[in-house]
Order: C-alpha cells, then sequence, then structure tokens
C-alpha cells in the first residue's frame, strides 16, 4: 500500500454519488485534493508524515481516480468546481470534521478555493500549490498560456473530441503530461503510476476530466465572476514549481493578494508537480504553516478567555 497499513480506503456516499477516500492519523483534520490528470496516490509522498500529527483525508474528485464517475450534462455544471467542492464538503462532513484546513494541487487547488469562497467557515487556512486563479489565467490568456497549458483548450472540445484522442492512447497521454509538466529528470514512484494509469485506462475518467476542463470555461467562469470581489479571508500558503509554467509567468503573490486577504508563500526546486518532484520541502512547508495556523488559533483562545 502506499500510504502505509494505518490509513483505510473506502467509498462514502455524498449526495448523488460517492467519493472513493483514504483517511489516516490522528489530530487536526487536513484535507489533500489531488490533480489532474492523477487522482489520491499523488499524495503518497507526504501523507503517512502528516498523518503523524493529522488526521488525513484524501479522496478522489468527482470524475477521477475510484470515485463515481457521472457523464457530463449540457452546460457541464454537473462539474463545476461548486459541485465538486459540494461533494467534498459533504464527505468531511459525513466523516465527522465539521472544520479543517486544506492542502491542494492543480484541479484540488481549484475546488479548494470554490471551498474557501462557498464554505469560509469550515476553513482555516488552506495551502494551494501551483494554481493561480481560473478567473485570472483566463484573462489574460496570450501565446505563451495557450502554448503551455494546451491542455485547457484541447479537453473543452466538444462532441468527444479529446475523449476519443486520449482514448487512442491513455498511457502515453498521461505519461506525457507527467513529463512536459514536470522539470527535466523528475521522477514518479512506479506503484503511484500505475494507479494513475489504471485509473485513466477508464474511459469515464477521460470523459469526467474533459467535462471539469470544459465547466472551467463555462459555469465556474460564470461562478468567478460573480464572486470577484469576494475575498479569501482565511491565511494562504502558496507552494509553485520555480520551473513550472505558473512559476515563470506570474507574480504568484502578487496576484493572490488580489482575491486574498493573507498570502504568504514562496517557490520550489520543480516543475508543476511540486509534491512529487519536491515531497521533503512540501511537507517541510506545511508543517511549518499549519504549526502557525495552531499557534494563532491557541492565541485568540487565550485572548478570548482574558
Amino acid at each position: 500500500m502506499l500510504f502505509g497499513e494505518n490509513f483505510k480506503i473506502e467509498k462514502i456516499g455524498c449526495g448523488e454519488l460517492s467519493i472513493n477516500v483514504q483517511h489516516g492519523g490522528k489530530g487536526q483534520p487536513l484535507l489533500l485534493l489531488h490533480g489532474y490528470p492523477q487522482n489520491h496516490s499523488m499524495w503518497h509522498t507526504v501523507a503517512p508524515a502528516l498523518a503523524e500529527q493529522f488526521t488525513v483525508i484524501c479522496p478522489d474528485l468527482r470524475g477521477y481516480g475510484d470515485s463515481d464517475k457521472p457523464r457530463g450534462n449540457a452546460d457541464h455544471s454537473n462539474y463545476s468546481k461548486r459541485v465538486m467542492a459540494a461533494d467534498i464538503a459533504a464527505l468531511m462532513h459525513n466523516l465527522g470534521h465539521e472544520s479543517f484546513v486544506i492542502a491542494a494541487h492543480d484541479r484540488g487547488a481549484r475546488v479548494a478555493h470554490r471551498m474557501l469562497l462557498d464554505y469560509p467557515e469550515r476553513i482555516d487556512g488552506a495551502c494551494i500549490m501551483d494554481i493561480t486563479p481560473t478567473h485570472h489565467m483566463l484573462e489574460t490568456t496570450n501565446l505563451e498560456f495557450a502554448s503551455a497549458y494546451y491542455h485547457w483548450f484541447f479537453l473543452l472540445q466538444p462532441d468527444g473530441l479529446p475523449e476519443k484522442m486520449i482514448g487512442a492512447d491513455t498511457d502515453y497521454y498521461l505519461s506525457e503530461c507527467l513529463r512536459r509538466w514536470s522539470k527535466s529528470g523528475a521522477k514518479f514512484d512506479s506503484k503511484a503510476l500505475a494507479q494513475y494509469k489504471r485509473c485513466f485506462a477508464d474511459s469515464a475518467t477521460v470523459h469526467a476530466s474533459c467535462e471539469d476542463y470544459r465547466a472551467a470555461v463555462h459555469v465556474d467562469l460564470v461562478h468567478d465572476k460573480a464572486d470577484r470581489r469576494k475575498r479569501i479571508q482565511c491565511p494562504l500558503l502558496l507552494l509553485w514549481g520555480d520551473a513550472g509554467f505558473v512559476g515563470r509567468s506570474y507574480d504568484v503573490l502578487k496576484t493572490w493578494r488580489e482575491y486574498a486577504s493573507d498570502v504568504r508563500g514562496h517557490a520550489l526546486d520543480a516543475g508543476h508537480f511540486v509534491v512529487e518532484e519536491a515531497p521533503a520541502e512540501v511537507l517541510h512547508a506545511m508543517l511549518d504553516f499549519f504549526a502557525m495556523l495552531k499557534n494563532i488559533s491557541s492565541a485568540d483562545e487565550l485572548n478570548s478567555a482574558k
């Protein structure tokens, strides 16, 4: 098992579908959300160590991994980040966690961003990895963005075109995503890679992941524009790869300060897949950040008691 014997894996009903989740440990609940084209297995590099201090919850997002994969509807709204966030909020409730902290990468970080807007009272802090807000990225699209993140525009194509093309050789497509977006020479654990390939070989996963990206430029953008004046109030830690597109192309801290009130963070020696490319650095940054949040919370409780 990638995560060790102290974790258990199960499927939990969350409204209209079931979410696959691996969880274990003890302490404050820590929700970990994966990115594309992966699943919850990406957290194997840090989850066991985090479980020494936290109750770690690693779900597969709707449409990914071993979670349910409904067909996309006409307006892609059943893969909106609002719906995906609601799945995870329900999962945390069903596990008995009404408040928690989050760490999230890539598409999971976009779900986390929506959770921070829709469920602010439940989240005490968040570590967001290797993204800037979807709204900002789409509003500032240029040739560099379209070239590096070509998949945004490929996956949103209608009528099953990307599903057909990816389905012709899912192993090749997934391997190329990992190679192209990581720093030169990056290595991925063979057992984790086998899990990515197993799940991505399912045509329902390929379709669902396309729906995730289709929603991003349709219903998600509508929601993002409507909430543009909302600011995230809880503390944010931002981590990004210095060799990745986000790190090369954006002033990450400055950009997020247009969306959030309390921001800090730094680049890592990595490409896009920071959790697997620089696990020790990610773990250290997360532990420091969440320890800081605990100290702030303890100080606030002490002041309230006076």
